[in-house]
């Protein structure tokens, strides 16, 4: 039950002790801000660097074929891997654990942009690719600033349609222009564009590319079936690692190569660099937690003793209340109520503020677009958030409770006595 008195009673000794007041209640507020900054800055780390490594699903597959090392039933070292499309439908079939695969052809060469592509009288070298069914199912974090990306209808339909990075928009079109409808040439060839990504891969490189889809770009540029590169992405809850085993050992025995040969197959699983990149801000994380409560537990024991100190000024009072008829428990919920007040007000304007400041910082990054290097999007879950809060005042009622019990013990004879 709501109880008026003693509210006010609560209200009238923090008046008379304002800068008391202020100051015990700052070290709570203090303590939860920077606990929120801090999760807040963790997690915005941890965005950067998931964002900064690739634009593809964290625990996606990426096979190439290279050249053998080893001789393997009767056949020379050096051959040459050539994957095909018979080997994505071999995967698909004998894979239940598969929910994406899908292939990339480069036009030219895989790693530099040396394929000549115009609008109008601008022109440029850039990367060109024939990218499969699924592929920007597994491809998924690209950045659309206009249209769209390639689809299932692009392939069946023969389209002669493409995707373009942001600097081959910004080498080939006016700045601002949305490039969308329009026609460009890739090697004399016209394609129409459908949308326009940003990549943060290789830091922007990515983005010096084009995607046309493979049906296309096997017809128009004269490639036959044969692929470079496997893409695949498992289920959830399959594990990656395991299913990366199988698939190269079903690669091996359809192109004849030794189980010993690691150079002829090149797998790179980015499930390995999710998988560090998880333990190492786990590992953040439970530092910010300690240096966070720290902090905390600093402004609590604050409070402890500011109320310890309250209890020794109102002994008297506290006598006299007993003498009247006053119960233990209306003392130590006096005491309590206190506690839990200051600690409360004061810890809820702390993450009030601490919230405030990474949505404004992750405003001012976005619209300003601000690209910080491994930092992105700081923000704090809003559960974390309330456990902080709760686990506050859970610590504040903790804080208050041996002030409280110290009261309680007050008889009205010790109190008459004391100085």
């Amino acid at each position: 039950m709501f109880d008026l008195d003693k509210w006010q009673e609560i209200y009238h000794t923090l008046k008379q002790n304002k800068l008391r007041t202020f100051l015990t209640a700052f070290g709570v507020f203090w303590g939860i801000l920077m606990l929120i900054l801090l999760l807040g800055a963790g997690t915005g780390m941890r965005h950067g660097a998931e964002q900064m490594f690739s634009s593809d699903v964290q625990d996606s597959l990426w096979i190439f074929g290279r050249r053998t090392s080893l001789p393997y039933q009767g056949l020379a070292p050096g051959r040459k891997i050539q994957f095909t499309e018979a080997d994505l439908r071999a995967i698909k079939r004998q894979f239940p654990g598969v929910k994406h695969v899908s292939a990339e052809n480069p036009l030219g060469s895989f790693f530099e942009g040396d394929i000549v592509v115009t609008h109008g009288k601008k022109s440029g070298n850039f990367s060109v690719f024939g990218t499969a069914d699924d592929y920007f199912k597994i491809k998924v974090f690209q950045d659309y600033r206009f249209g769209r990306r390639l689809n299932t209808f692009d392939s069946d339909e023969n389209r002669k349609v493409a995707t373009i990075g942001t600097r081959v928009a910004e080498a080939l079109f006016p700045e601002g222009e949305d490039p969308t409808g329009k026609y460009i040439a890739i090697n004399g060839v016209a394609f129409k564009v459908v949308g326009v990504f940003y990549d943060k891969g290789w830091e922007g490189r990515m983005s010096e590319r084009l995607y046309i889809p493979l049906e296309a770009f096997q017809k128009i540029f004269g490639h036959s079936e044969d692929i470079n590169l496997i893409a695949v992405a498992p289920r959830a809850g399959v594990d990656g690692f395991a299913l990366e085993q199988k698939i190269l050992q079903l690669l091996r025995e359809r192109h004849r190569v030794a189980a010993e040969d690691r150079r002829a197959i090149f797998s790179n699983n980015l499930a390995k660099g999710a998988q560090m990149i998880n333990g190492l801000f786990m590992a953040i994380n439970a530092f910010i937690w300690f240096v966070g409560i720290g902090t905390l537990m600093a402004g609590i024991v604050g409070i402890s003793n500011i109320m310890i100190i309250t209890v020794k000024e109102r002994t008297r009072e506290i006598g006299v209340r007993k003498a009247l008829g006053a119960s233990s428990f209306s003392i130590i919920s006096l005491i309590l109520m206190e506690s839990v007040m200051i600690t409360g007000v004061a810890g809820y304007l702390g993450l009030v503020m601490g919230v405030g400041l990474l949505e404004a910082t992750s405003y001012v990054l976005e619209t300003l677009a601000i690209d910080l290097p491994f930092f992105a999007r700081p923000e704090v879950d809003f559960q974390v958030a309330v456990t902080a809060l709760l686990l506050l005042v859970g610590i504040g009622t903790v804080a208050g409770l041996v002030p409280a019990l110290q009261a309680a013990r007050i008889t009205p004879v010790a109190a008459m006595r004391a100085d």
